[in-house]
């Protein structure tokens, strides 16, 4: 329990808490603000300066780093389990705990101050600290061995002190708006006295499911390739592109690099040039070959008749000139042929052996050809080897890229099923620890319906189900739906919560709530809901503490013999003067 708070600004406000129920009260004056209850009278602040002692954190916007408040500390005197402790926090050193009191079992020692006698503790470590003493939890800060979703001291604590501005007042299950699904499921089972490694493991089911949506996601969006398919498509598309590599990588292997392979190139094009001309020369000749043996052919002296009547006429013509004899002309015209016909044979014989050369020299040439053509096939320039070795190498980048985006769409598949099979799993975990546990179940579901009873005419009831997506906790209150019901689920879920964990010798021991819990609730139900405060808090020893406006604290609806003003705290606040909230003057 809460014993006392102070500080060693001259105008805060100290105040003493008993055990039981804890009344402050503030007068909130005509027209203010609800800024100016908030920061004058100081009932939000009283929850804020718990969390401060408690290890919450100090930002640059807590209220306790102001200008006005950085430079003074605050001090609690708590039990911390069965010793009492004077608990100081500055906003100038926030991340130093100062401790009075025996520590001596604790699980993370103080270290002692010489300068001063105090003992002083990190931030982080007076939180382990107070996990391990107030909630039973591993005090190894670095713990990994349980779990990456694991209980916390400050989700715990925080259903214990609830805070308005950090939306604690929205559902009974949920302490802050900014509170995860998974941390409610751990919060709420460890307190319930559930097993709260399954859902822990169903976070980590979750967490993979979403990493490999976010894969598919990257996958089909292209972030891993042009295409992406079935684990089935992408083997038979790597297949192919790891024989294909390998074709490429066989033929580097058996590559031979031939020097000059340029000129020897140009020589064989040159070779294949002059062949062709000559065979174009040859084929000319041959031509003429065959026009002149035809022409020899065609060779015959004129017959000798015709040559009779020429020989007569050109006596008619020519009287007295012709003075040759018949057979003369006749011998004549035989010489002629015959050297004609001698003159193209010879023409017949030089186109031959021009033919005869040629092929000679065409022989030779096609000889070196072919010893430059065997030369180039059986190896390449240095610069074809280069641009092979490039290609080789993007063809063994395109099968493994194909390999790696296999791997992955393997994994995807059978992810998705592992995934499967291990929620269903953890499903009948669940079920399984749900039915051991059963007993545990039934003192919430009773506690909870006893609280809600003794506030409206119909209970309420508490669900506690095993669903494939882990624990879940349903709170209903059978009466008109508004604001004002789901505060007062809230407010027996949570004396619900501070009757169990008390009962089984764990939890802070205190319980506060400020007056936004009973905004929009009927005066009844209000003193219905102090009256079972009282009720629980003296049966089963805790301590609860309430902040309301004076205005708002019921005047009747309490039971015979029930004085509500016997828990109202002496001290009071008011915002009606620049001196009358908790801390004794007005900030920003």
């Amino acid at each position: 329990m809460i014993h006392g708070l102070s500080s060693d600004l001259p105008s805060f406000k100290s105040l003493a808490f008993r055990p039981g129920l804890n009344i402050l009260l503030a007068d909130k004056s005509d027209g203010a603000t609800d800024r100016q209850s908030r920061n004058g009278a100081g009932k939000t602040s009283l929850v804020e300066l718990i969390h401060f002692l408690f290890g919450a954190n100090a930002d640059k916007d807590s209220i306790f780093r102001s200008d006005e408040l950085a430079g003074f500390s605050f001090e609690a005197r708590v039990d911390i389990g069965p010793t009492l402790v004077d608990v100081t926090r500055s906003g100038t050193k926030p991340s130093r705990i100062r401790l009075q009191g025996d520590t001596s079992d604790w699980p993370i020692a103080p270290s002692l101050e010489a300068k001063t006698g105090d003992l002083i503790i990190s931030n982080e470590n007076w939180r382990a600290a107070l996990g391990a003493l107030l909630f039973r939890l591993n005090p190894d800060v670095d713990d990994e061995a349980n779990g990456r979703f694991r209980p916390s001291f400050r989700s715990l604590f925080s259903y214990f002190v609830r805070r308005q501005n950090s939306g604690g007042f929205v559902s009974p299950t949920q302490q802050s708006s900014m509170q995860q699904a998974w941390d409610q499921q751990v919060a709420i089972s460890y307190l319930l006295g559930l097993d709260a490694s399954v859902p822990q493991q169903f976070q980590e089911v979750r967490t993979r499911e979403r990493a490999m949506a976010e894969l598919r996601k990257a996958a089909k969006d292209g972030s891993l390739g042009r295409y992406f398919g079935t684990a089935a498509d992408l083997r038979t598309r790597m297949t192919i592109a790891e024989a294909r590599a390998r074709r490429m990588r066989e033929q580097l292997d058996t590559f031979n690099v031939v020097p000059e392979y340029s000129g020897m190139e140009q020589e064989a094009s040159q070779i294949t040039r002059e062949i062709s001309t000559l065979s174009d020369d040859n084929t000319a000749d041959r031509e003429l070959i065959l026009q002149l043996r035809a022409a020899i052919d065609s060779e015959l002296p004129p017959a000798t008749t015709s040559l009779d009547r020429l020989y007569r006429e050109a006596g008619v013509v020519l009287p007295g000139s012709v003075g040759r004899r018949f057979e003369e002309v006749e011998e004549f015209h035989q010489a002629i042929v015959q050297n004609r016909r001698s003159h193209l044979t010879s023409e017949v014989q030089a186109a031959e052996d021009r033919i005869r050369t040629r092929d000679r020299a065409r022989e030779t040439l096609d000889g070196r050809r072919r010893q430059l053509m065997g030369i180039l096939q059986s190896g390449g320039a240095l610069e074809h080897y280069a641009a092979l070795q490039q290609e080789a190498g993007r063809a063994e980048a395109d099968a493994e890229g194909l390999r790696q985006r296999l791997t992955t769409a393997e994994q995807i598949e059978s992810t998705k099923a592992e995934l499967d099979i291990e929620r269903a799993r953890l499903l009948k975990t669940l079920q399984d620890d749900h039915h051991e546990r059963q007993s545990i179940i039934e003192e919430a579901i009773l506690v909870f319906e006893d609280l809600s009873n003794a506030l409206y005419e119909k209970a309420g009831s508490l669900t506690v189900s095993a669903t494939p997506n882990g624990p879940q906790v349903d709170i209903r209150i059978d009466a008109q739906r508004s604001k004002g019901i789901t505060n007062m689920q809230i407010f027996c879920f949570d004396l619900m919560l501070a009757e169990l964990t008390a009962r089984r010798g764990m939890g802070p021991g205190f319980l506060v709530h400020d007056s936004h819990l009973f905004d929009g609730v009927d005066e009844r139900q209000v003193a219905k809901a102090l009256q079972l405060g009282a009720d629980h808090a003296a049966a089963v020893g805790f301590q609860y503490i309430v902040t309301m406006n004076s205005d708002a604290l019921p005047k009747d609806g309490f039971r015979d013999g029930f004085d509500v003003s016997a828990y109202v705290l002496d001290t009071k606040l008011t915002d009606a003067t620049e001196t009358g909230g908790l801390f004794g003057l007005r900030f920003n």
